[in-house]
């Protein structure tokens, strides 16, 4: 497997640009086949791009949020014993790269947010003891095995398109005759058993990419150690300072009340106890609907819960504000290339060329790949199925297909091109601290394994 992974890792070090780069790139793409496959002109499609590109701005705010409480949640200080915990286990190479696989894939099913944070952080933990072990371990690999975990997180918990379609009133809700419930598509056996077996093999798979004797390790770089040794004595952000607030306050005076009151844990406790009451509340009256911003509460009312005190809890989200920057920068330029396919018909095109060739039972298949393509362009489950799914519903409904394959197929092709696509390894790598080329030559190869477990459950699951 190693030798296999060997071309991959090649071709990113030599020809794949940065995410930012490639943001830019893939939108002149789409900008050249938008005018060469549609009707649009120069000025209509730059019109499109610029219109659009304004259209995810909600969206840009809740992904921050998410990212930025998930992180805080996971350098709480029971959250970090719990992974210094967990970064214990492994005594040897194999044991550590599936066990950082293993739990940023379960972290994932349960929501993407805190699957590719608690795997960066596993992945780092890991390092830190298995190097006071005298384990020589490969820091990329272990970091491309969190990220491979991530590729099962739209059969999980936070699906945004099985939640979509659960919601009442969505925009599909005439087109599918109502709501999908998720038993039909999260739930549903055959969206389990594959979603189990995708989990196995790739931890198979990240154990089997390990170095051999001989070949080139790189191990944990020095500041990565230094920030997770900071971590541990206390926190980031001068969290440890020995006082309650964990601000670097002089000793030899009495505190004032404003620092006090800085410090005061019964005010975190307050706000994150009323959080959760709130989201007690929510699912007692509204089920198992778990949006975006539910996810965000939760992590937000468990993070305020565990700090220290208000101000740590600040000091936690200033230090997790850094993961954020370049997808707050990013998430613009792929809401215009949204915008751009939309309104120029584009996005029809390419799925037009899967539902002409598609049959009742290949159809989720198809769906799958158009999904695979798309996320290229539009690397967010809800707002690719926003502009994909109405095309496949129809299509659905026209050949007798249930629309919970084609959920399903859209979300799988998500997932799986996500190995490819560097955009969401920006929180990750900002963590782990390594480039984007140091991991993405280990998830090509799982880019191609999954290719088989998403198309052949997919197609196992046949029209319905």
């Amino acid at each position: 497997m190693r030798s296999m992974a060997r071309p991959f890792i090649i071709f990113v070090e030599r020809f794949y640009p940065d995410p930012f780069v490639f943001a830019i790139a893939l939108t002149f793409v789409v900008y050249l086949m938008a005018i060469g496959l549609t009707d649009a002109g120069p000025v209509e499609a730059l019109s499109a791009w610029g219109n659009g590109l304004a259209l995810l701005l909600e969206f840009i705010a809740q992904i921050a949020i998410t990212l930025i409480t998930a992180h805080a949640l996971a350098h709480t200080d029971p959250a970090h014993r719990l992974l210094r915990r967990i970064g214990r286990i492994p005594n040897s190479p194999t044991v550590a790269y599936g066990l950082v696989t293993f739990v940023a894939g379960v972290g994932s099913l349960f929501s993407w947010a805190f699957g590719l944070v608690a795997g960066a952080l596993i992945a780092r933990q890991v390092a830190v003891e298995g190097r006071a072990k005298g384990l020589h371990l490969h820091y990329p690999l272990l970091v491309a095995s969190a990220y491979a975990g991530f590729v099962v997180w739209h059969m999980g918990y936070s699906s945004s398109a099985a939640l979509f379609v659960a919601t009442p009133g969505h925009a599909l809700e005439d087109q599918v005759g109502g709501t999908i419930p998720v038993t039909e598509t999260i739930f549903a056996p055959w969206n389990v058993a594959t979603a189990l077996l995708t989990l196995a093999v790739i931890v198979v798979l990240c154990a089997a990419m390990q170095p051999k004797e001989g070949d080139e390790i790189i191990e944990l770089p020095e500041e990565v150690r230094a920030e997770a040794d900071g971590d541990d004595s206390g926190g980031s952000g001068g969290g440890g300072g020995g006082t309650a607030t964990g601000t670097r306050i002089a000793t030899e005076r009495e505190l004032t009340v404003a620092e006090r009151l800085d410090g005061a844990r019964w005010i975190t406790l307050a706000l994150g106890g009323a959080i959760m009451a709130y989201l007690a509340w929510w699912f007692a009256t509204e089920g198992l609907n778990l949006t975006l911003d539910i996810v965000n509460w939760s992590f937000l009312g468990l993070g305020l819960l565990l700090a220290r005190s208000p101000i740590h809890y600040v000091e936690l989200v200033a230090d997790a504000s850094t993961t954020v920057g370049q997808i707050i920068i990013q998430y613009p330029l792929y809401a215009g290339i949204m915008g751009l396919m939309i309104d120029t018909g584009l996005v029809s095109v390419i799925a037009g060329w899967f539902t002409s060739i598609a049959t009742a039972s290949t159809l989720g298949f198809w769906a799958f790949l158009s999904g695979g393509i798309v996320n290229f362009f539009i690397p967010s489950g809800g707002g690719q199925w926003a502009v994909q799914g109405p095309i496949f519903i129809e299509a659905a409904t026209n050949l007798g297909t249930d629309p919970s394959r084609i959920v399903m197929g859209v979300a799988y092709g998500d997932q799986w091109s996500n190995m490819v696509q560097p955009f969401w390894t920006i929180p990750l790598l900002a963590i782990a601290g390594l480039h984007m080329r140091q991991i993405m030559g280990y998830t090509f190869v799982i880019f191609f394994a999954t290719f088989f477990l998403f198309g052949g459950g997919i197609l196992l699951a046949g029209a319905g």
